[in-house]
């Protein structure tokens, strides 16, 4: 439940459209809600302004299904990250109003409208190379979701600098830039030199054995010597995404 929806609600028995055991209906899972497995937060959308966000990846189908199902009757955006295959064709069994992007590896429904108006500007996801895109589409697709702008630059990363250059003014008017990158982790710290924004840097596992799973982009980034340039953990596209979502909403 959102600020809109909670607005809408006492305004509907305000004004006599609803009745008092009708509205207690509603509110009777607010602000949480006990499920066999999981307690639901519902009051988070209206304290942080980011929904309650199913992690999927430990998680059962027959888990996610009644969570997710939960999440629906109140109409938010619902995301479920790190979903495989299997399992999200059997959650959307159950529930076939969810869309399953699987570059991404997330479940998605109620995506909000893109609205200019609620935002500074756009955010761009960038990503050093194709086999970044995972990680990437992880962090685009979550703030599609949310309604928040968003553009992407995929495959733009140190070993070709003149990719990213020539690309520089979508870069340049961005509110918010998410960089991600495995390998020696460098992209941010080349592209905060470059720009005013805030940079998020997101390492990823991709690498030779001596990037030992995205530890040595994980520190590249940490160590940048360019300003500016915020780190989340590794292949956190999730993460990343909640950061330009607090920077760019107004």
């Amino acid at each position: 439940m959102d600020l809109h929806m909670l607005t809408r609600l006492l305004t509907q028995l305000q004004e006599g459209k609803t009745t008092v055991t009708e509205t207690l209906e509603e509110l009777q899972t607010y602000p949480s809600e006990t499920l066999q497995d999981s307690c639901i937060d519902h009051h988070r959308s209206l304290r942080t302004g980011m929904p309650e966000v199913i992690y999927g990846a430990s998680k059962t189908a027959q888990q996610i299904i009644p969570i997710a199902s939960s999440l629906l009757k109140h109409g938010e955006p619902l995301l479920a990250t790190r979903v495989d295959p299997l399992k999200a064709k059997t959650v959307q069994k159950a529930l076939p109003g969810l869309s399953y992007h699987r570059d991404a590896k997330m479940l998605t429904c109620n995506a909000r409208t893109e609205c200019q108006d609620k935002y500074r500007g756009y955010s761009i996801v960038v990503c050093a190379g194709t086999s970044d895109i995972p990680v990437a589409e992880e962090a685009r697709r979550t703030l599609v979701t949310l309604g928040h702008p968003v553009k992407k630059l995929y495959d733009v990363g140190v070993a070709g600098l003149h990719r990213l250059l020539k690309h520089l003014s979508l870069i340049s008017d961005a509110s918010a830039v998410i960089v991600v990158a495995g390998m020696e982790g460098a992209l941010p710290s080349v592209i905060a030199g470059l720009v005013s924004c805030p940079v998020i840097g997101v390492p990823t596992s991709i690498g030779y054995g001596a990037s030992f799973g995205g530890i040595a982009a994980l520190l590249g980034m940490l160590n940048s010597c360019a300003p500016g340039v915020a780190v989340v953990n590794i292949d956190n596209g999730f993460g990343a995404a909640c950061m330009a979502e607090a920077i760019n909403r107004l």
